[in-house]
């Protein structure tokens, strides 16, 4: 790293210390955090132990008491806070309880350099090691998978505290305030379209020094009642908005080219998708076929964008041909069907006094449709390949 570059870095970032009665570790770490750099931000957060006296030992660091304990999550938001009324641009978190070594920070700088851009870095730990606890590496894969659901971005440590943010890219306000906003605040973050990336570093478990604050069943289900809360936003609005924007960036033929002739998945996973699809977005799930079609085609492996692609075949134009195809259709198996014409209104209410001639045909037709767009997709694909080989 050149010496101007590394010196902007290093002149951007502060560190930040959350610290909660960890009385054992906490000068140490200040000490080691102190050899690279003087730019620290010690968050107190009403700690009951001898922590307000070694902190008088380093009254030339920027420090924040709190009188009472608030939470990781109010520490790092105060942090956050002040290290921007501080004119930093990026903040390293981390832990005061001896876990992380303070001489990891220049590969926080340096990996930070090589991405030339906004990045917000993870420490990411050998979960494998000797002395690490087996709930925390549980915890950890928990983690993972759900970040996964919910950005589409696959990382190997996703609870270390031990972390870069870039503060200008974060989002305005957060709402959570305990070990849960750790959580909140990549995912967040990761939906906005900054990159979220791991980097490898050294973790000490001393069973004699460490003091863990987290309390597995209280803090589990606060983090699992989170991540209920963010897949429920990542169906319903972040998927389809992210598809929209893909969607409307390109024109139709290159939507065809590159996301279905040059996808990567077999012939029949990309038959099945938009067959999926066009089933969901006829059948009569009115308002959930987003949410269905985004969870079946990850339950079934299938392509996301795809299904979601078709199953918008029920835009307003084409509703009152689906609606009118189903009561036809429902008419064949329904004895008390009535005669319709398609020149005639087709309003709410002559689908609620045709109700179950409606349920019946839009199944039906659901099928048929998917049927003939799979089968169809499946040869137009082969004999598509066939043709550029």
């Amino acid at each position: 790293m050149e010496t101007n570059v590394k010196d902007k870095i290093k002149a951007e970032t502060c560190v930040i210390i959350p610290t909660y009665n960890n009385q054992k570790t906490l000068q140490r770490v200040i000490d080691g955090v102190l050899n690279h750099t003087q730019n620290i931000i010690i968050v107190n957060d009403g700690s009951t132990d001898e922590t307000f006296s070694i902190l008088q030992k380093y009254t030339p660091l920027t420090q924040i008491h709190f009188s009472e304990n608030k939470g990781k999550g109010v520490a790092l938001r105060e942090g956050f806070k002040k290290a921007k009324q501080l004119s930093f641009n990026y903040a390293i978190t981390i832990d005061s309880d001896g876990q992380h070594f303070p001489d990891d920070i220049p590969f926080f700088w340096e990996a930070l350099e090589a991405e030339n851009n906004d990045v917000l870095l993870i420490g990411s730990r050998n979960m494998n090691q000797d002395g690490v606890p087996k709930k925390s590496s549980f915890g950890n894969k928990f983690s993972n998978f759900w970040f996964w659901f919910e950005t589409g971005i696959t990382l190997e440590d996703t609870q270390s505290g031990y972390r870069l943010y870039p503060l200008n890219a974060l989002p305005k306000r957060f709402y959570t305030r305990k070990f849960e906003f750790e959580i909140e605040v990549i995912v967040r973050t990761a939906w906005k379209g900054v990159s979220v990336k791991n980097i490898p570093i050294n973790i000490l478990y001393d069973p004699n020094e460490r003091v863990s604050h987290f309390r597995p069943f209280r803090d589990f289900s606060r983090i699992s009642v989170l991540n209920t809360i963010l897949v429920i936003i990542t169906l319903l609005y972040i998927k389809p908005r992210d598809f929209f924007r893909k969607f409307f960036k390109k024109k139709f033929k290159d939507f065809v080219r590159e996301d279905i002739l040059a996808s990567s998945d077999s012939n029949f996973k990309i038959a099945a998708s938009i067959a999926l699809g066009v089933f969901i977005g006829i059948a009569p799930f009115w308002g959930f076929q987003t949410v269905l079609t985004i969870t079946l085609a990850t339950f079934l492996r299938l392509n996301k964008v795809l299904a979601f692609a078709f199953s918008n075949i029920s835009i307003p134009p084409m509703v009152p041909i689906i609606i009118f195809g189903s009561l036809e259709i429902g008419a064949l198996f329904v004895g008390s069907a009535k005669p319709l014409h398609f020149h005639q209104s087709i309003t709410l209410d002559v689908v609620k006094s045709n109700l179950s001639q409606y349920l019946v045909g839009s199944f039906v037709l659901a099928t048929l449709a998917a049927i003939v767009f799979g089968v169809g997709s499946y040869f137009l694909l082969s004999l598509s390949k066939k043709s550029t080989n």
